[in-house]
């Protein structure tokens, strides 16, 4: 991806500035893997930007150095609060009332959050993970008996429970289930009387004494009323350290799927974890909310963030599915590789072109995998690859993994993939070699001339990492298919497979003598 920074069309080269630029070049030697000959254009090329007009900007990206990247930490392992209760009761609200922000998907109607979502929280100078799930049932079939077991894996893997009821209801026999649930789960449980607005209404609290948790705790979770109270007394519950997982001191890499509703990503991240982690249905649009899981694979821990598919521009959706799109753009933003998956069974779509170039605009590594495989014939390959050529055309530089997230083909491919798009996010290319590369390519292919005018790359850097980015200064305006040539040699040359690359380039003057 290229983009131009500030260009003047009428800063072209003179005849005379061109025989010195080049009388310049041909001092300096040609691009090797010498590390003393890399140096020595550098400093040639350097010394040459001396008699052009620099601003503080461009003086401070030529001082930059080129020290190793800074280490990455994975998050510390914090004590587990989980949130539950039947659907509808207010968890959602709560959730977003405690955490400060509106996270947590949240629509007048059950059954909106469906995964267990983990977020961070903050009370009292308390650092703890609140979970959220769906909405638990009992005797239910189909995507809500799913539901339920995720609700269940959250109590096992919480260090306390926040259970919420609705006051205005009352206990029900769904309420009376959980309790026994929690009780076997053994576990420190807060009793929220939720929808408490006001003080008539706190009478209908003191009912749910009968459920034998303690005294119930009335918050009005859509206001705001009580909270304070609540999270105390949670904060009594819970353990200041958590009884399940480690903090990790090597920092697991964040990988979000993403991809339009249905092709597969809950699939495969149940896959890959070999477990079911998440809520899978044939109904499309199961996942609303990111759901972060981590996961071991051979002896490597990963963050794999499953996220809502995107449906369509966030401009058209409505409700629930308005929410979900951001947070899907959120969490792209936090990952630091995509896995887009893409339907192969079926023709591409406008939406999957969409999310990879999402992907893209964020800066993100990306790899892109072909699922349900195992659904294609001879036919319907041919007509991929023809769809690949014409659609992807100006992301040919992703990796492809084909695969079934069903039936498990070929997924081991997955994080080969993922390790290597990474990898060459984070490459840094030295200064001096970058100059010597940039000078053999310029000399076997120089820019056209623009008006009986030759501009040309004065000297370049590499400016970050994660993604790659380089700004070039020039003597003049370098067209836009000639900056393509430079990104696609420079992927060839210094293999940056599976991450954008953005160029910029600076137009600067001589000195007026």
């Amino acid at each position: 991806m290229t983009s131009p920074d500030e260009t003047r069309p009428d800063a072209a080269l003179t005849h005379q500035d061109t025989d010195e630029t080049a009388a310049v070049a041909d001092q300096v030697p040609a691009y090797s893997e010498d590390a003393e000959a890399d140096a020595a254009r550098e400093e040639m090329l350097r010394s040459g930007l001396a008699d052009y007009e620099l601003g503080e900007d461009d003086l401070a990206l030529l001082d930059l150095d080129e020290d190793d990247l800074d280490d990455l930490h994975g998050p510390a392992a914090l004590p587990v609060l989980a949130v539950v209760g039947r659907p509808n009761v207010g968890k959602s609200t709560l959730v977003n009332r405690i955490i400060g922000r509106r996270e947590a998907v949240v629509e007048d109607k059950p059954g909106v959050t469906r995964d267990r979502v983990s977020y961070q929280a903050e009370w009292s100078g308390r650092q703890f993970t609140l979970v959220d799930t769906g909405g638990w049932e009992t005797d239910v079939m189909g995507i809500d008996a799913s539901v339920a077991k995720q609700a269940e894996i959250a109590i096992d893997l919480a260090d306390a429970v926040l259970f919420v009821v609705d006051a205005t209801v009352g206990p029900t026999a769904t309420d009376e289930h959980v309790v026994r649930l929690l009780r076997r789960a053994k576990k420190p449980v807060v009793l929220c009387a939720n929808k408490v607005d006001g003080p008539r209404s706190e009478a209908d609290a003191t009912e749910l004494w009968s459920l034998g948790l303690g005294e119930p705790h009335p918050v009005s979770a859509l206001h705001g009323r009580g909270t304070g109270d609540l999270l105390d007394a949670a904060m009594k519950a819970l353990p200041t350290e958590t009884a399940h997982g480690v903090a990790r001191a090597d920092g697991p890499r964040r990988v979000a799927l993403v991809g339009r509703p249905n092709v597969g990503k809950s699939s495969l991240l149940n896959k890959v974890a070999g477990s079911n982690r998440v809520v899978v249905d044939e109904l499309a649009g199961t996942t609303r909310d990111p759901v972060d899981e981590l996961i071991e694979l051979k002896g490597v821990p990963w963050w794999f963030v499953d996220t809502a598919g995107i449906r369509r521009r966030v401009h058209q959706t409505s409700g629930a599915d308005f929410y979900a799109s951001l947070r899907t753009q959120a969490a792209i933003e936090k990952a630091e590789v995509a896995v887009v998956l893409v339907d192969a069974s079926v023709p591409m779509t406008e939406q999957d072109t969409r999310v990879i170039q999402q992907v893209v605009d964020a800066g993100r590594a990306l790899v892109i995998a072909y699922n349900k495989w195992d659904l294609m014939d001879e036919d319907r390959r041919k007509y991929l690859e023809r769809e690949i050529e014409k659609d992807l055309v100006q992301i040919q530089w992703a990796p492809r993994v084909n695969l079934s997230a069903k039936t498990g083909w070929h997924a081991e491919k997955l994080v080969p993939a993922l390790e290597h798009s990474l990898e060459n996010w984070e490459r840094r290319i030295p200064t001096g070699r970058l100059n010597a590369f940039l000078g053999e390519l310029v000399a076997a292919h120089p820019h056209p001339l623009r008006g009986g005018k030759q501009p040309r790359i004065l000297f370049a850097t590499q400016v970050s990492t994660r993604p790659p980015r380089f700004v070039i200064f020039a003597s003049g305006f370098i067209e836009a298919g000639y900056r393509r040539f430079v990104e696609r040699r420079l992927r060839e040359t210094f293999d940056f497979e599976g991450t954008p690359i953005e160029i910029s380039v600076r137009v600067r003057e001589k000195r007026k003598r």
